[in-house]
């Protein structure tokens, strides 16, 4: 199973179609930045050498059977073999139009590298350098890096409800604009914090008609209630403001959010749409989830065992939440190893023997799920296709890989609607992973983000155990759930 078909973060790994494909080809963020004076020259020899062997696939049986096997590579990327691959020309298959998907990901992730570090708006190469068409996502580069991204989980999760109410946005804009307000030393910053809030006082006064409006009938009576404790949660932030409580703010900010995105909540009514016809029997999260997957840490002394609590998103991903939830309930992931933890990524979800995914009982094959993407603005997700398949190169998703702890299905490289049971979670940002610029976006499903102790995901390492995960909120959301049905 593969995670990614673009080269780690950190290194670019390929090689070279002019030495053994033993001999590994290796440019550091230092060399693309020595390289920047001569990017007319450098960008068509980049192009070149991922466009003959950036090609990746893993072997299971390779890993598990060979004990002298790094357990940091479980997940790790190797180049196909010579006996599969014809080093000296391109072989026309059936795989053709996936191999040059592949060629075509790999020549954008390095132009977006370069781009992104040496600060070049736009990279244009020679028409003879690559024969795949690159151009139309090369030139929106600008609008994808536009902006000041939002990396908080929970942020981006009231940004991702499916609910078109700008009152409650406006309050919501300042109340988070609090932490920037903190990035500024001393007490300083305290004067900012009281002009946020005050901008956050006036327009719940002024938009409070339009908020109420918005709320779902059978919710209006627990948001307004939501909305008072606001409207007192407010003043006891100007209180601590003006006594200089420093300390003090971040937990109370939080709190007032946590207030914001429940009224902003209570605006959805129902699910607010209809999943295709050929996925409406798989299991469904209409909704949101809230799992807890607490994790046995070896060899750390610092930290023994620890408690994840994830949002799983189902407005935006129904059938990839629904999946997960339904695993989850069926104590799939409890006793699972950690089996890929590279500063990049931490995964897990493989289970033990042949099988790369969650074989069904009822079936006894492999259940899969098909790629599952919502793009910012429309009203469906787009399934079976990754955004850069369809022409959407200026689409924003709706749940991004902006957060530390964002939660996705991994999938084969070459098969969109092949993910089954392995997820992971990003860890941080890279040259080839930053917010609003993610070559990520639109080619995995994102479901879910970390909200709470995110920060010690970045601790796990291979062979740390996942005691168990457990729904403790929202598991009425799930609907056709199969493990009732067979355990």
């Amino acid at each position: 199973m593969i995670l990614l078909s673009y080269p780690h973060p950190e290194w670019i790994t390929s090689t070279q179609p002019c030495f053994p494909r033993s001999k590994p080809y290796l440019i550091s963020k230092q060399n693309l930045l020595s390289q920047s004076p001569h990017l007319p020259f450098f960008l068509p020899k980049m192009a070149a050498i991922f466009s003959c062997s950036s090609l990746y696939t893993t072997s299971k049986s390779s890993l598990f059977n060979n004990p002298n096997q790094p357990t940091s590579s479980i997940r790790r990327f190797r180049p196909i073999s010579s006996s599969s691959h014809n080093h000296n020309q391109v072989q026309f298959t059936h795989k053709q139009k996936d191999r040059f998907s592949g060629i075509k990901e790999c020549v954008l992730s390095v132009a977006l590298t370069i781009g992104l570090v040496t600060g070049v708006p736009a990279v244009g190469f020679p028409g003879n350098a690559v024969a795949v068409a690159v151009n139309p996502a090369l030139s929106d580069l600008a609008v994808l890096i536009s902006g000041p991204p939002i990396k908080d989980p929970e942020a981006l999760l009231r940004y991702a409800l499916p609910i078109d109410n700008k009152a409650i946005r406006e309050v919501q804009k300042p109340l988070e604009d609090i932490t920037e307000s903190l990035k500024v030393s001393g007490v300083k910053a305290l004067d900012s914090v009281e002009r946020n809030l005050k901008q956050a006082k006036r327009a719940l006064i002024q938009g409070n008609s339009m908020i109420i409006a918005g709320l779902a009938e059978s919710k209006k009576d627990h948001a307004i209630e939501l909305l008072g404790k606001l409207e007192v949660g407010m003043e006891e932030l100007q209180k601590i403001a003006e006594d200089k409580k420093r300390d003090a703010v971040a937990p109370k900010q939080k709190e007032l959010l946590q207030y914001v995105g429940g009224v902003e909540e209570d605006m959805v009514d129902g699910f607010p749409y209809e999943v295709p016809e050929e996925y409406q029997n798989m299991p469904l999260l209409k909704g949101r989830a809230t799992v807890d997957m607490k994790v046995k840490v070896k060899d750390n002394p610092n930290l023994e065992e620890c408690v994840f609590r994830i949002v799983l998103d189902g407005y935006n991903a129904p059938v990839t939440a629904g999946n997960f939830i339904d695993l989850v309930e069926r104590h799939f992931y409890d006793g699972m190893e950690i089996q890929r933890s590279d500063g990049f990524v931490v995964q897990t979800g493989d289970p033990e023997g042949p099988a790369e995914g969650f074989i069904d009982p009822s079936t006894e094959k492999t259940r899969t799920i098909p790629l599952e993407i919502m793009v910012e603005g429309e009203k469906t997700p787009v399934y079976g296709s990754t955004l850069e398949d369809i022409g959407l190169y200026k689409a924003q998703t709706k749940l991004p890989f902006n957060a530390f702890g964002t939660m996705a299905m991994a999938r084969e490289e070459f098969e969109n609607n092949s993910a089954s049971s392995q997820v992971f979670w990003l860890l941080k940002e890279s040259e080839l992973t930053p917010s609003n610029a993610n070559i990520l976006d639109g080619r995995y499903a994102v479901f879910g983000y970390v909200t709470q102790n995110e920060d010690f995901l970045a601790d796990l390492k291979v062979g740390d155990v996942i005691e168990s995960v457990q729904v403790v909120a929202g598991l009425d959301n799930l609907v056709n759930p199969s493990y009732k049905i067979a355990g």
